[in-house]
């Protein structure tokens, strides 16, 4: 069955493979960008898939937002919270600046899009958040204990408000990506990235579609049995 599909950061990297195999899946979906209006028009002309813009961070405007969407294509059944930023710093340079945008963004975030679509979920006894963490939310890294402490949050998350949502037919999962090949990972020095591959079992990154597929299932009627889990993509890098 089509539901509209959300996917907040969906226009690039991992959110725009999360877009694309949503799409294909049958569902209307919108993404979701805080950005770069030029990268968002050329998301659309691509692929088809209605880009709309606002900061997920801001309570109010992912209200406004949702509300726009339901209103033009129909309510919200699916939320896909992959919306992220990094800061990274070790803890005597990083302002708190760096630490409050990390964790109003990326954890802010899952709340305020769960605000604006639970309950119209919970009323329609239908519904499928799947939240973004990472890798490094489970396991720390060095540099990065905004990133870290958010991503780690958005475990906790997932698991108290998949509880409010199971017997109402809501369910809510996370995925943790391990490293994955996008313009983030890009961006980290070659002998940095060589030493990180190094340490992943399978010998490589892993690609935004290997998430993508992931999501796909667990917005799926098939499953309405899953919630509360974490899915661990990460090639073996981090196992428990």
């Amino acid at each position: 069955m089509s539901r509209v599909a959300v996917v907040t950061g969906g226009t690039r990297g991992i959110g725009r493979a999360i877009s694309e195999a949503l799409k294909e899946q049958g569902h209307t979906v919108i993404a979701n960008y805080g950005g770069n209006d030029e990268k968002a028009r050329q998301f659309t002309a691509e692929t088809g898939i209605a880009a709309h813009k606002w900061d997920v961070g801001d309570h109010e405007a992912c209200l406004e937002g949702c509300a726009k969407v339901s209103e033009e294509v129909g309510p919200v059944g699916i939320v896909v919270n992959n919306a992220g930023i990094t800061r990274d710093g070790t803890l005597h340079k990083m302002s708190y600046d760096d630490w409050h945008e990390v964790m109003r963004i990326n954890l802010g975030g899952c709340f305020n899009m769960a605000k604006a679509c639970f309950p119209g979920m919970r009323e329609r006894k239908w519904g499928r958040i799947v939240n973004i963490g990472s890798i490094n939310g489970q396991a720390g890294q060095y540099g990065q204990v905004n990133y870290a402490a958010a991503k780690s949050g958005i475990h906790g998350f997932t698991k108290a408000l998949a509880q409010e949502g199971a017997r109402v037919g809501v369910t809510v999962n996370a995925i943790a990506p391990g490293y994955i090949d996008t313009d983030m990972v890009a961006a980290v020095p070659e002998p940095v990235l060589e030493k990180i591959v190094a340490k992943i079992p399978v010998g490589r990154l892993g690609e935004a579609g290997e998430i993508a597929r992931g999501v796909s299932f667990l917005c799926s009627e098939e499953a309405g049995f899953v919630t509360g889990s974490t899915m661990s993509i990460n090639g073996g890098q981090h196992m428990y």
